[in-house]
């Protein structure tokens, strides 16, 4: 990349967890001086997350996330910050109807009363603003619980058996399944995934739009955002590899 490429023209967006922070952790302070201080004054910079801010708030230091950053994405870009102003909002709840969602709801919960796991806790459907996230174990499990139940599905694919229930159950309802983080999936309508986003930073006139994901696998929540013709994608493991990829790119 050139070094004197204009700020302006370029955006680099990131996933949140598992690229710019460890698992349901917060960003380490290392990373975020170094995104604020090294990557900023080269690039304007993005946050997509398949979260609620709440949740993208806790892991990236508190509601100033919405002034460090120049555009803040939570719930795949249903809910859209630009310059630390909300300039969008989208409803699952409007969009698909009360009466379609019960339906699948209630049949969510009946099929996760047939499977046994190693545990199971609370909070097994979270109704966010723009999608469901739905955790066989609950997502009121502890970090140890989290990380055994990560284990226990790559043996056992309890996530991917349910989607395909879910695809068996409701072949025309207009959802896209997709699995993220360690112990859930997310549900929203087609067209609903990270590409969302994408729409927002259109009109901005971005030569160059930049994603960074650890989910980029086909059926990955960073998957489609990755593969879109508007992106150029790069794969990364973790944090640490996120910034070794920066540094690369920018000639840091």
């Amino acid at each position: 990349m050139e070094p004197n490429t204009k700020r302006e023209s370029i955006i680099c967006l990131f996933d949140v967890d598992g690229t710019l922070t460890k698992p349901r952790n917060k960003i380490s302070d290392d990373m975020e001086d170094f995104l604020l201080n090294r990557v900023k004054p080269l690039t304007k910079i993005g946050l997509v997350g398949g979260s609620d801010f709440q949740k993208i708030s806790e892991q990236m230091n508190g509601d100033s996330v919405l002034l460090k950053y120049d555009y803040v994405f939570p719930e795949n870009g249903l809910i859209s910050f630009k310059n630390g102003k909300e300039t969008c909002r989208q409803s699952i709840q409007r969009f698909m109807g009360e009466e379609v969602l019960q339906k699948f709801i209630n049949f969510v919960l009946k099929y996760l009363s047939t499977v046994t796991l190693p545990v199971k806790r609370g909070t097994f459907v979270e109704f966010r603003n723009g999608m469901l996230n739905i955790s066989p174990i609950g997502r009121s499990c502890s970090q140890a619980e989290r990380d055994a139940f990560e284990q226990y599905d790559k043996t056992h694919n309890v996530r991917k058996q349910m989607i395909d229930a879910l695809k068996a159950e409701f072949p025309d309802i207009g959802f896209t399944y997709s699995i993220g983080g360690q112990i859930s999936f997310d549900v929203f309508p087609v067209g609903w995934d990270k590409t969302y986003c994408l729409k927002h930073l259109e009109e901005d006139g971005f030569q160059e739009i930049h994603f960074f994901g650890d989910k980029t696998h086909q059926g990955g929540n960073d998957y489609e955002i990755y593969s879109d013709s508007r992106t150029i994608g790069h794969t990364v493991k973790n944090p640490e590899d996120t910034k070794e990829t920066l540094m690369k790119l920018f000639n840091l």
